[in-house]
């Protein structure tokens, strides 16, 4: 199979005006003709489903939770990045696409990177008409902070609950369409398999979380606006419903996966206290603005962080990574974390974390400040841990958080299955091997707003003569049959350990050896290990209660299935790139004082895998990787 990408011709500047002006459109009769169905109601998926369904389409819009609002953008908190220049430091569109693709560490398309950094500019415009209340300087301008991996200000902010705000503003826009009979809402329904009709997808199947009922959705084309897979690790800063069912099912009927071992390590979540968690909690990167981090410079230190005088603190980032300081992007952070608990210089109970320090901010400031910009972050780090960061440091620690990889798509967001578009987090386009904090809600925001209402319209233009697609169908009764089967299967084995019990061991088995660092040995020993864990679970995992009525655990024993393979090739794809690039760090590869050591003479591509088969290796096929605008160079944050 050969990739085409379908860039369009022309200047960076201008590929995506030149594909706005080329592309093919459905006048609004024909829309009523026309059918889409949207899975996933986060950013991404409202906006979608909101846009389509603002210009005419008939929009079926599906999410598990039990409304759209708790999906889990809620949960992006520091803030959206945009290029406005506010701050008149020097921003732009090009230096925004500049800092993605570094910070990406040169392994993501040019185009795809320059119309995300293009396209950031509506987007505050859009929010601010929505409602969204972004914080403001006392003359009334947007205010400004920095993320990570950058020098100027340019994430816009809602407090610490951006995510929050900008998805009640898709929120309502997805609602005033349901409530004019353009977009249908499923809630609680769970997407457990695509079909296909002479190679074009058509549908998916659905099982109802309140009833155990399958049902049959037919459409014109399908998009999956499903998140990320991080949960794989069980412990992350993920929800617990959050998972990579709905695209692996589709990865399974022929859509390509591309760089799933690119996963990000958050560097400021909570630490784990204990066995008995079943998540982390994110800490918003941006209290990297003004808190400091470091640790003891003696080992096994007992003294309380106050109690440690200035002279005997390690202020690692600062002393590693001057020019950027303890702003130095996600991978970089987060390994530096981990090298300094590993030498023994952690701290808290398990000494499995680092301080982040807000004194200097409090003294320069004054608490008042620091509450105005991050009140509510303070605020839930009392709460959960019960001290006060405004008296004494935070304790943070790396956490399992972002997918870089997923559905591999082309310029128009399109899978390799035509007809099934992926948005956000659920495809692999913008971010390349480490993402850049805030670029998160930005992306699925323009997917779903800016970009898609026009792909998917070129792509429905030639479908206005197909007709209604038919649930009668007889592949529709053969995807139905196939997820009852699995269904039938999950109950029947009625074994002795839980499904939790899985996903742990899974979670852990990937952490240590597919997580912050890699090694050849590891990986394969990590095949090896989670091919023997997937052959005890059909064998002894317990899924109580009945398939047809609301069952939890059935619904995790989906999920956990589908996370073996997902597993298994994350360790294919992080086995077979002998480089190190952002969050693929693999210990072989590495310079002489311990930063990533890429090689653009042979890896310079994008790894997308074909599914073979349950028993077989997955097939690679790359994707180049050319660089017209700005040649990769070594990246570094010194």
């Amino acid at each position: 199979m050969i990739l085409d990408s379908k860039i369009p011709e022309g200047p960076l500047e201008q590929k995506w005006d030149n594909y706005k002006k080329k592309a093919k459109l459905v006048n609004p009769a024909n829309r009523k003709k026309l059918d889409v169905i949207v899975v996933g109601t986060g950013l991404a998926g409202s906006s979608i489903a909101a846009s389509l369904g603002e210009m005419g389409y008939n929009v079926k819009s599906f999410c598990f939770q039990d409304s759209p609002r708790r999906a889990h953008s809620v949960a992006a908190q520091g803030g959206v990045n945009a290029a406005k220049n506010y701050k008149n430091d020097g921003d732009s569109v090009y230096r925004m696409f500049v800092d993605t693709l570094k910070g990406g560490d040169f392994r993501a398309r040019e185009a795809n990177v320059y119309r995300m950094a293009e396209c950031s500019l509506n987007l505050i415009d859009q929010a601010v008409a929505q409602g969204v209340p972004f914080g403001r300087e006392y003359g009334g301008y947007l205010n400004n902070r920095s993320f990570g991996g950058v020098q100027v200000s340019r994430t816009f902010y809602a407090r610490g609950q951006t995510g929050q705000q900008l998805l009640l503003g898709s929120y309502q826009t997805l609602m005033r369409q349901v409530g004019k009979g353009s977009v249908q809402l499923f809630s609680r329904h769970e997407m457990l398999d695509l079909v296909m009709i002479d190679g074009k997808a058509r549908g998916i199947i659905v099982r109802n979380l309140d009833t155990g009922d399958i049902e049959s959705h037919a459409a014109h084309a399908v998009v999956l606006a499903t998140g990320g897979y991080g949960k794989i690790y069980y412990l992350s800063t993920l929800a617990m419903g959050c998972n990579g069912s709905a695209i692996w099912r589709a990865h399974k009927k022929g859509a390509l996966m591309a760089s799933p071992s690119w996963i990000q390590v958050h560097p400021t979540s909570l630490p784990q206290s204990g066995d008995y968690q079943s998540k982390l909690t994110l800490m918003s990167e941006s209290l990297r603005n003004d808190g400091r981090i470091w640790v003891p410079l003696k080992e096994n230190e007992t003294r309380k962080a106050n109690d440690i005088p200035e002279n005997e603190r390690d202020y690692y980032l600062e002393r590693r990574y001057p020019a950027f300081g303890n702003l130095a992007p996600r991978d970089i952070s987060s390994r530096a974390a981990k090298e300094r608990i590993d030498a023994g210089f952690g701290i808290g109970p398990l000494k499995n974390a680092v301080y982040l320090d807000f004194s200097k901010a409090i003294n320069e400031q004054g608490k008042e400040k620091i509450q105005e910009k991050y009140g509510n972050l303070f605020d839930m780090y009392l709460k959960i841990t019960g001290y006060d960061a405004y008296q004494e440091p935070m304790m943070i620690s790396p956490s399992a958080h972002f997918s870089m990889g997923g559905l591999w798509v082309d310029y128009e967001l399109m899978t390799t299955i035509p007809g099934l578009f992926a948005l956000g987090e659920a495809n692999f386009a913008d971010h390349g091997a480490n993402r850049l904090g805030a670029n998160s809600l930005l992306q699925a925001s323009v997917d779903g707003y800016f970009i898609a209402p026009y792909t998917i319209a070129n792509y429905l233009s030639n479908e206005i003569h197909t007709g209604k697609i038919s649930t009668e169908n007889t592949e529709f009764e053969k995807a139905e049959n196939e997820v009852k089967q699995q269904i039938k299967r999950f109950i029947n084995i009625n074994g002795t350990k839980t499904v939790d019990h899985f996903h742990k061991t899974l979670g852990k088995l990937l952490y240590d050896y597919c997580g912050l660092a890699r090694n050849k040995e590891g990986l394969e020993y990590a095949i090896q290990e989670i091919r023997k864990l997937k052959q005890e679970f059909y064998k002894d995992v317990k899924v109580s209660g009945q398939g047809d009525t609301m069952n939890t655990e059935l619904e995790k024993a989906g999920r956990v299935a589908d996370y073996f393979e997902i597993g298994e090739l994350m360790c294919y794809d992080a086995l077979t790139r002998n480089e190190s690039c952002g969050a693929h760090f693999r210990e072989e590869y590495q310079t002489a004082d311990g930063e990533a050591l890429r090689n653009d003479s042979e890896f310079q591509f994008i790894s997308a895998w074909a599914w073979k088969g349950e028993s077989n290796e997955p097939e690679l096929i790359k994707e180049p990787l050319i660089f017209e605008e700005i040649q990769p160079t070594v990246r570094s944050y010194k």
